[in-house]
């Protein structure tokens, strides 16, 4: 079993680019690392007043299914200190898992811990503006992603911004 999988990356606290970074550093030091978006800084989401964003988007290609890639991605956020306090609160490391497929067949869940596809995925710029960089012709709930990001606000889309940070670990390249 193979599960390819689009992780949306972020954090506002502690050294955010460090932080971003080392999630993408385990991915390609565990081979799982498929594309990596460019880095882009964006407004809080949420309505909970805080700092902005760092924000990256993975593709990565797992061998378990999408609830291993949902831990991995927990783990990447408890070595990076996490805490649950607020809810779209800050944080220094959050890794949603956007969507999945398995062997080629895109998966759909309603589990309550790991809803597929990620069901606000399509409502923030700050997950489809990368996404769009690293697989342009992605689709989301059977919708090309361009068709999503001309459904939101044109402000929200413009205020993710691109920055010249770069995440891929040197030497890495797909």
């Amino acid at each position: 079993m193979t599960c390819r999988a689009v992780l949306s990356i972020g954090g506002n606290q502690g050294d955010s680019l460090d932080l971003l970074r080392g999630a993408v550093a385990a991915a390609a030091r565990e081979g799982i690392l498929r594309r990596v978006s460019s880095v882009y800084a964006t407004p809080p989401w949420g309505g909970v007043e805080q700092d902005d964003f760092l924000n990256a988007v993975l593709v990565v290609d797992h061998p378990g299914s999408p609830r291993d890639v949902l831990d991995w991605g927990f783990a990447r956020e408890r070595a990076a200190g996490r805490t649950r306090e607020v809810r779209w609160g800050p944080r220094s490391l959050d890794v949603d898992v956007v969507s999945a497929e398995v062997d080629g067949t895109p998966v759909h869940s309603r589990d309550e811990s790991l809803t597929l596809p990620h069901p606000r995925a399509a409502e923030r710029a700050f997950v489809l503006v990368p996404w769009s960089e690293v697989e342009p012709g992605a689709r989301l709930d059977g919708l090309a992603l361009t068709d999503h990001l001309d459904a939101l606000d044109p402000a929200e889309v413009a205020a993710v911004r691109r920055t010249h940070d770069r995440l891929a670990p040197e030497g890495w390249s797909r």
